[in-house]
C-alpha cells in the first residue's frame, strides 16, 4: 500500500500549494469581474437580456478558468524544477511514477474547484440541469488541460515554451471543427495536391486531437441541455487523452536525467 501513499499524500500537498499560492482567490476574483462584466452586457442587450449575459458569462468564464488551471501547473512545476525541490523528494526514494500521478490528482483536484467556482452564477441565470452538465465538462475539460500543461513543462522544462504550446493546442482544438469544414468544402482548388495533401494533415489531426469546440458548449445554457449521452462521450474523451498525457509524461519523465 505505499503506492496510494505516495501519491495521495503528494496530491494532498499540491492541493495545499494552490490554496498558498491563491489560486481559489484568483477564481473568485475572476469570477466577481466577469459577472459584473456580464452585468454591464445585460445592460445594454435590447432583449434576451438573461440569454445574451448567461451567454458572455459562460464564454468568458471558460477562456479564464483554461488560463488559470494552466498558468498553476506551469509555475508549479517550473518552480519546484528551478528551486531543486524535486531533487530532495526524489532523494527520499520516492518512485517517479508516484510523482506524476500525484501532482496530476493534485491539479485535477484544483481544476475540478475552479470549475465549480466559476461555474457558481450559472445556477441562477440557466437550468439547474444545464448547468450541471456544463460544468462536468469544464471540470473534465480544465483536467484534460492540466494533464497537457504537465506534460509540456516535463518535457520542454521551460516556461514560455510550455504555456506556447498549451495555448497552441488548444486553440487548435477549439477550432478543429472549423478547419475540417473548410478543407472539406473550398471555395477553389479542390483537385489540387495540395488542398488534398492540407485536407489528409487536417483530417488525420481530427482523429487524434480532441474537439473541444464541443465541450462546454455555450448553447447548452441558452437554449437546451444536450443528451445524456453527449456528456458521457466526452467523459469517455476526457479520461482517454488525460491517460495518454499522463502516460507521455511518465514516458518523458523517466528518460531525463535528474
Amino acid at each position: 500500500m505505499v503506492l496510494p501513499v505516495h501519491i495521495a499524500t503528494i496530491g494532498k500537498y499540491t492541493a495545499l500549494e494552490a490554496i498558498r499560492t491563491r489560486v481559489p482567490v484568483t477564481a473568485l476574483l475572476t469570477l466577481a469581474i466577469l459577472l459584473g462584466a456580464s452585468l454591464f452586457v445585460r445592460e445594454l442587450a435590447v432583449t434576451e437580456t438573461v440569454r445574451f449575459q448567461t451567454g458572455f458569462y459562460a464564454a468568458a468564464a471558460r477562456l479564464c478558468a483554461v488560463f488559470i488551471a494552466s498558468l498553476y501547473v506551469l509555475a508549479s512545476i517550473s518552480r519546484e524544477f528551478n528551486d531543486k525541490g524535486l531533487e530532495v523528494l526524489l532523494a527520499l526514494d520516492v518512485p517517479r511514477s508516484h510523482y506524476i500521478c500525484g501532482k496530476l490528482a493534485g491539479f485535477t483536484l484544483t481544476a475540478c474547484a475552479i470549475a465549480v467556482l466559476l461555474s457558481l452564477p450559472l445556477w441562477a441565470l440557466a437550468p439547474p440541469t444545464a448547468a450541471g452538465m456544463w460544468t462536468v465538462s469544464l471540470a473534465i475539460e480544465l483536467a484534460l488541460i492540466s494533464a497537457l500543461s504537465l506534460f509540456c513543462i516535463v518535457t520542454f522544462s521551460q516556461l514560455l515554451p510550455a504555456a506556447g504550446f498549451v495555448a497552441a493546442f488548444y486553440l487548435l482544438a477549439r477550432s478543429l471543427t472549423a478547419m475540417r469544414l473548410m478543407s472539406a468544402n473550398p471555395v477553389a482548388g479542390q483537385d489540387t495536391l495540395s488542398h488534398q495533401v492540407t485536407r489528409g494533415l487536417v483530417e488525420g489531426l481530427g482523429y487524434l486531437m480532441p474537439a473541444l469546440d464541443r465541450w462546454t458548449d455555450t448553447a447548452w445554457l441558452v437554449n437546451a441541455a444536450p443528451d445524456a449521452s453527449v456528456l458521457l462521450a466526452i467523459v469517455i474523451q476526457g479520461v482517454i487523452y488525460t491517460g495518454l498525457l499522463a502516460a507521455a509524461t511518465l514516458f518523458d519523465f523517466y528518460r531525463r536525467s535528474l
